[in-house]
C-alpha cells in the first residue's frame, strides 16, 4: 500500500517502529474523559485499518502488577448509539470504570471488528436474519461468514509497542486469552466484565455463552449489583431491595460529579474519645452503609489525623463493590510511610502533601505523591476537588475526620451529608461537625433530609445541594474559606 511520507501527513509526531505484522504507531495525544485523562495513541496496520490505545497511568513492567487491559472490538451500534441488542457499550464503560478505579490500565479499541469482523452493513444484514429467528452464530454463517472473523494481531503488536507483555485481561471471552497467548502476550489473569442481561439482548448473550464459550451469567445480588455498577433497577418488589433503591438510587443517578460526606458521632457530638479511640462509635449496620457509599464513588478522602489515629483500609469489604481510589490529605507530611494505606498495595492511593512537606524517598507502586498549594492551615477543599476531577475522580466521599468533613461543609462544596448518631455519650473527646456559626439562629444552615434507623443508630441524610444556596455558613454574607 502506498503512503505519503509521514513527515508530510503527521508533522511534529515521532513515529515508532513498524512491527513485523505491519502495525505502526502514527500519533500520540491526550484524551480527557469522565474516567480520567488518558494518553491516546493512534495505530495503523499495513491494510490501512486504524486502531487506538488509551493508556491510563504508568503501565510499565516496574510500575506494579500487570496492568488491566481491555481489548475491545469496535461496535458502532453498541458503543456510540447505545444499542441494547448487545452488551458491547456497557462492557466498554465497565472496562473504563475498572481501569479508572485501578488508576492504571489500557483500552485497545480495534477497528474492523464490527459484527465479529464481518463489517457494519453485513452485521445489519445479520440483525435482519436474527429478527427472523436465527441466533448470532447462524446469522453470520447464513451470510457466508465465519461465526467469528476477528484477528487480535494488531492488539498484540500494540501491547508490545507499549512495552507490555504481561496483562490482566478484562473480558468474558476465554478465546481472547488463547488468541493473545498464541501471539506472545502473557495473560496472567482474566477478569470477567459481566453486565446484567436485558430483555433485548438475552437471546444474544445466551448464544455467546452456549455456542461461543463466554462466561456464564453471574449469580447477581440483583439490586445492589445493579446499583454498584451505576444502574438503578426498576420494578423492585422485595422490601429490602426497595430500601436499597430508595437510599442509594439517587446517588447513582447523580452523574459523574458528586461530593458527599459521612460521619458517625455520639449522642453528645463526639466521633472519638479524648485518646482518639473510635473503634467503633456506630454499629455494624451503619458500617455496612459506609461501605455502600464507598462502592458508589470514585475516590474516598480522609485527613492525616484519621490515618494516624485509625490506620484505616478504606476499602469495600462489607458489600459487593469496587474499592475507590484512596486520597490522604496530609499538608505537613505527618502520615507514617508504613501506614496500611501506603503499604498494602490493594487500591491506588493519592498521598496529597503541601509544598513544604518533607520529601519522601520512595513509595509503593500503588501510591502517588501529589503536591498541592496550601494557605493558612491547609488545603482549600475546592483545590482538592479540582485535582481529583482532573484525574477523572468526580464522585467523591469525604469520610473523616470531623475537622475534614466540617471544612468541606463550611466551604459549601458538599452535595449530601450522612450524619449518624449512636446511642452513646462520650462526654469529652474529638468533636464531630464544627464550624464558625452565625449570630442568629435564623441564619443557620437548614437542609431538607431523610432519617433512617440502622440497628441502634439513627442516620440523617442532608440534601445540601437543595438547601438555599444564598444562605451562608458561618457568616451573614458569604461562605468562609475553609481549609483542611
Amino acid at each position: 500500500m502506498n503512503r505519503r511520507p509521514l513527515d508530510h501527513v503527521y508533522r511534529n509526531v515521532s513515529v515508532t517502529q513498524i512491527h513485523p505484522r505491519g502495525t505502526e504507531c502514527l500519533v500520540e495525544t491526550t484524551l480527557a474523559t469522565e474516567h480520567g485523562r488518558f494518553t491516546m495513541r493512534g495505530f495503523a496496520t499495513s491494510d490501512g485499518t486504524e486502531h487506538i490505545a488509551l493508556v491510563l497511568g504508568d503501565v510499565g513492567p516496574r510500575s506494579g502488577p500487570p496492568p488491566l487491559v481491555r481489548v475491545h472490538s469496535e461496535c458502532l451500534t453498541g458503543d456510540a448509539l447505545g444499542s441494547r441488542r448487545c452488551d458491547c457499550g456497557e462492557q466498554l464503560q465497565a472496562a473504563f470504570r475498572e481501569i479508572s478505579n485501578a488508576g492504571r490500565g489500557i483500552v485497545i479499541y480495534l477497528r474492523g471488528h464490527e459484527g465479529r469482523g464481518i463489517g457494519l452493513l453485513a452485521k445489519l444484514r445479520a440483525y435482519a436474519l436474527q429478527d427472523q429467528g436465527l441466533d448470532t452464530v447462524d446469522a453470520n454463517l447464513e451470510l457466508g461468514f465465519p461465526a467469528d472473523a476477528r484477528s487480535y494481531e494488531a492488539a498484540a503488536d500494540i501491547l508490545v509497542e507499549l512495552g507490555v507483555r504481561r496483562i490482566r485481561l478484562l473480558s468474558s471471552n476465554p478465546e481472547k486469552v488463547e488468541a493473545l497467548t498464541a501471539l506472545g502476550i502473557q495473560v496472567v489473569a482474566r477478569h470477567g466484565l459481566a453486565v446484567p442481561d436485558r430483555p433485548e439482548n438475552t437471546f444474544y448473550l445466551t448464544t455467546k455463552r452456549l455456542r461461543m464459550g463466554h462466561d456464564s451469567a453471574p449469580p447477581w445480588d440483583d439490586v445492589w449489583h445493579e446499583l454498584a455498577r451505576g444502574r438503578v433497577p426498576h420494578n423492585v418488589v422485595a422490601t429490602a431491595d426497595r430500601d436499597l433503591v430508595e437510599r442509594y438510587g439517587h446517588l447513582v443517578d447523580a452523574g459523574p460529579q458528586l461530593v458527599i460526606a459521612q460521619l458517625a458521632q455520639s449522642a453528645d457530638g463526639f466521633i472519638a474519645t479524648k485518646t482518639g479511640d473510635a473503634d467503633y462509635v456506630s454499629g455494624p449496620a451503619d458500617r455496612e452503609h459506609l461501605h455502600r457509599l464507598r462502592a458508589l464513588v470514585d475516590a474516598v478522602v480522609v485527613g492525616a489525623s484519621t490515618v494516624i489515629a485509625d490506620d484505616p483500609q478504606l476499602t469495600v469489604r462489607a458489600v459487593e463493590g469496587t474499592s475507590p481510589v484512596r486520597v490522604v490529605l496530609d499538608p505537613r507530611g505527618r502520615v507514617r510511610a508504613d501506614s496500611r494505606l501506603l503499604t498494602d498495595g490493594v487500591v491506588s492511593t493519592l498521598w496529597v502533601m503541601g509544598p513544604g512537606a518533607p520529601a519522601v524517598e520512595s513509595v509503593k507502586p500503588h501510591v502517588e505523591i501529589v503536591r498541592l498549594p496550601t494557605s493558612g492551615l491547609g488545603f482549600a477543599p475546592s483545590v482538592v476537588l479540582s485535582e481529583l476531577r482532573a484525574r477523572g475522580l468526580g464522585r467523591v466521599l469525604v469520610e473523616g475526620g470531623g475537622r475534614l468533613v466540617s471544612a468541606f461543609l463550611a466551604a459549601g462544596v458538599l452535595d449530601r451529608l450522612w450524619l449518624t448518631t449512636a446511642p452513646v455519650f462520650i462526654g469529652d473527646g474529638v468533636p464531630g461537625i464544627r464550624f464558625t456559626g452565625p449570630d442568629r439562629l435564623a441564619d443557620a444552615l437548614r437542609a431538607p433530609g431523610r432519617r433512617y434507623v440502622m440497628g441502634e443508630d439513627v442516620v440523617c441524610e442532608f440534601d445540601l445541594a437543595a438547601a438555599d444556596a444564598s444562605r451562608p455558613i458561618g457568616t451573614g454574607r458569604a461562605r468562609p474559606l475553609a481549609r483542611i
